[in-house]
């Protein structure tokens, strides 16, 4: 049949190909049987073998074998002068040091390596190196936990990590970088920090002392008066707040029993004033219902943070407020404080020290004569010197402002205010408060915003006697020329520089001359 004789044929072509596999497996088995090696021909080319490569091992010195045979392409990169990846922003070599994240006003963070004794002070100092902040006085580290809305100033002897070491592990708390005046005002203004109907005469070494003769002795010993008042307090697992009459001592927090009576059958101990830490509550109405805006907490310091740990207080007013917390600092760390507070005004930072030895150097100099120059030795003299001086200024630049054909350097003198420190753009009116009372409601703090209401105005916002106040600086013209005022007029101004200078030095329709710049640092 047809297909038997396909099958023989296929049958037949297959043996065929296994006989031509076994004849070449047969040759290659013969080749590769152990012979003596036959003598190589003459005419042969020598046979060239490899040899092995000694590999050192660098990695343990840390370098690359492969670094001088390959070159590199971007060698302008990879200095450490112009390489875009920060020298800090690598471990040190010493497992000494531990990585913590600080936040700026702005939101914008910053790692930075710390040793495990780093203090507030020290980690203060690094980062105004780090940001290259001209000011270096009133800076401070603020610890945030933003969902309880409660923060706190460290004060310059905490250690930073044994703090963090407090905090949950997946929580939101966080550090803050930024101003703080009022960190020991209560130092320098004590009777607008504690009024004397809030200081209690109930223990026997202040008995016979007037309240004023108590805030004296805060100035030299450090400790503080016993304060006492009512505060409304948040009741637990409610909503309901209940007004109690409260003692702060130096044995801890009681509260009365019975209206505010000092028996001591009618108080009730509340807390151990060296296990607890005492934060301002931010937005405590909405978080809390509080009663009032002047809301404050106290936490316990070894546990993480939990709603149910909180006891929750709230004041009348700023000032109330400001006095139990201040109290409280007082209480828990007495004469450290007081060192602190000697510690910063003696600036112990290298830069302020030569900052301070040139500005020593320089000297009033009288050049009106035809001598050369003559150094004013009269400190009355060198005064009014200076006023000439600045008024003289005053009148080159109104002049130079006024001049017609300087029509493009007139409209850069009217945005010189972008460029400084104290201008905040278009912040609303309560970020404003809010930016105010984070960085100290100390007399004479400003800044100046653009006004949200008013077209092509702007607004001054002052502090004082702890509230913030706020005056609006109206554009007039007069002659063609563009002026700023706040009194409708009567005193006129280039620019809002030259405004915020004269009232550096001058009240004016102000109640209190402008001292300290609100600024927010970028780090």
């Amino acid at each position: 049949m047809e297909v038997e004789d396909s099958w023989k044929e296929a049958l037949d072509s297959s043996e065929e190909t296994s006989g031509d596999a076994e004849a070449l497996l047969g040759s290659s088995a013969q080749n590769l049987s152990l012979q003596p090696p036959s003598p190589p021909e003459a005419d042969a080319p020598p046979i060239r073998r490899s040899q092995p490569i000694v590999i050192t091992v660098n990695r343990a010195k840390g370098v690359d074998s492969l670094s001088s045979s390959v070159p590199n392409p971007f060698p302008e990169l990879c200095s450490p002068s112009k390489s875009p990846v920060l020298v800090g922003s690598f471990p040190p070599p010493t497992s000494n040091k531990h990585l913590i994240k600080v936040y700026g006003e702005d939101s914008h963070s910053r790692s930075v390596w710390v040793s495990r004794g780093s203090t507030t002070r020290e980690v203060c100092h690094m980062l105004v190196q780090t940001a290259h902040c001209s000011d270096q006085e009133n800076w401070a580290l603020l610890e945030v936990h933003p969902t309880l809305g409660l923060e706190r100033c460290l004060e310059d002897h905490e250690v930073v990590l044994e703090v963090q070491a407090t905090w949950a592990l997946k929580s939101d708390t966080r550090f803050v970088f930024c101003k703080n005046y009022a960190k020991y005002e209560f130092f320098r203004k004590p009777m607008a920090f504690f009024p004397e109907s809030m200081i209690s005469d109930s223990a026997d070494d202040n008995k016979g002392m007037t309240s004023s003769d108590l805030i004296q002795n805060l100035l030299v010993s450090g400790t503080c008066p016993e304060i006492q008042g009512f505060l409304q307090v948040k009741e637990p697992s409610r909503k309901s707040w209940k007004k109690v009459y409260f003692f702060l001592r130096r044995s801890g927090l009681y509260c009365s029993n019975k209206g505010s009576s000092k028996e001591p059958r009618h108080l009730q101990y509340v807390a151990d004033l060296d296990d607890l830490n005492v934060f301002t509550v931010v937005n405590g109405r909405k978080l809390y219902g509080a009663p009032s805006d002047f809301t404050f907490s106290i936490k316990p310091t070894k546990n993480p943070p939990r709603l149910q740990d909180l006891k929750i207080l709230s004041g009348d007013s700023e000032q109330t407020r400001t006095c139990w917390t201040s109290a409280f600092r007082l209480f828990k760390y007495g004469k450290q404080l007081q060192s602190n507070y000697q510690l910063s005004k003696t600036s112990p930072e290298a830069a302020k020290d030569v900052k301070a030895m040139s500005e020593a150097s320089l000297v009033a100099m009288d050049f009106s004569g035809k001598t050369g120059g003559r150094v004013i030795q009269n400190p009355v003299e060198a005064q009014s010197a200076e006023r000439e001086e600045g008024q003289a200024w005053r009148r080159r630049e109104a002049l130079r402002s006024s001049l017609p054909n300087l029509n493009t350097a007139a409209k850069s003198s009217t945005a010189v205010h972008k460029s400084q420190p104290w201008f905040h753009g278009r912040v609303s009116r309560k970020e404003t408060q809010r930016l105010i009372e984070k960085q100290g409601l100390v007399d004479g703090m400003f800044l100046i915003r653009e006004s949200q209401q008013h077209a092509k105005c702007f607004v001054l916002s002052l502090c004082y006697k702890l509230k913030t106040k706020h005056y609006l600086v109206i554009p007039c013209e007069d002659d063609g020329r563009r002026y700023f005022t706040m009194d409708d007029g009567v005193t006129l101004f280039i620019d809002l520089l030259q405004l915020v200078e004269f009232h550096q030095i001058n009240k004016g329709i102000l109640p209190v001359c402008l001292k300290h710049p609100c600024v927010c640092v970028a780090l």
